[in-house]
């Protein structure tokens, strides 16, 4: 049996030369190729590949968000194909199954599938790689800051909200709402969690219940009770509470 490789990246030269070193190998064949994050996820549940080559910086959604949005313990194998700082590939060198550090040579590539055929031919090493690659973008998360993207699953879908498309975030049960213009979406984690993944200049905790995304805001108004009212551009009203207050008059540069 050949070992069954999804290509993706964002560059077609990247991809053509990847396709074009697999193909001198007898035991390994191109399953397909992607050259988004998104289309990544789709194929990946479709084709269901061995081995995925997965470049990391890519437009709208990037390799870690590929993982994240199949989930660490239903990747096939992945060999992360980046241009990354030393920083971040000390990440790689702890958790990953391999990476390549692009300009790659034919040498360094052909070490790389030596990895991956010890990888497949063992077994029992899958929960190992897993917990490794859930380690790896908690590595990757402390690197690179607050979240650009979310990954939100519903119905057996994908997709991918950029984070300076919301206006504000309510919590339900065990779910956050993200609301989006018109759309809202709902995301299993909590708002303590959520909250720290976003940049605290942009997104400010208002309530126990309620984040807002402070360029929405249109202005603040005294309430009953001593809380306060938040009126969002698009008229949504949201409740301030007397302990946040300082804080959200502070990014505003309002005053009550």
């Amino acid at each position: 049996m050949k070992i069954r490789a999804l290509v993706v990246d964002d560059e077609p030269l990247a991809r053509e030369r990847l396709r074009t070193l697999l193909k001198k190998e007898t035991d390994f064949e191109v399953a397909g190729e992607c050259g988004d994050g998104e289309s990544a996820v789709a194929a990946i549940q479709k084709l269901k590949p061995d081995l995925v080559f997965l470049d990391v910086q890519m437009p709208e959604a990037d390799g870690f968000q590929v993982v994240e949005a199949i989930g660490a313990a239903a990747m096939p194998a992945v060999v992360f194909v980046t241009a990354y700082d030393k920083y971040a590939l000390r990440a790689f060198e702890i958790h990953a199954l391999d990476y390549l550090l692009k300009p790659f040579d034919r040498e360094r590539f052909q070490k790389t599938l030596e990895r991956v055929r010890q990888h497949l031919a063992e077994d029992g090493s899958t929960d190992n790689l897993h917990r490794r690659l859930l380690a790896l973008l908690e590595s990757i998360q402390r690197v690179r800051g607050h979240a650009e993207r979310l990954v939100l699953r519903s119905g057996g879908r994908v997709t991918f909200l950029r984070t300076d498309e919301i206006d504000w975030i309510g919590a339900a049960g065990n779910y956050v709402e993200l609301h989006a213009g018109k759309e809202a979406h709902l995301l299993r984690e909590a708002m303590n969690s959520i909250q720290a993944r976003l940049d605290p200049e942009r997104f400010l905790r208002i309530h126990r219940s309620t984040i807002v995304n402070v360029e929405r805001v249109r202005q603040l108004r005294s309430s009953f009770h001593g809380d306060y009212e938040v009126l969002l551009r698009d008229g949504t009203r949201l409740t301030l509470t007397r302990n946040h207050k300082d804080k959200l008059q502070k990014l505003l540069g309002q005053e009550l």
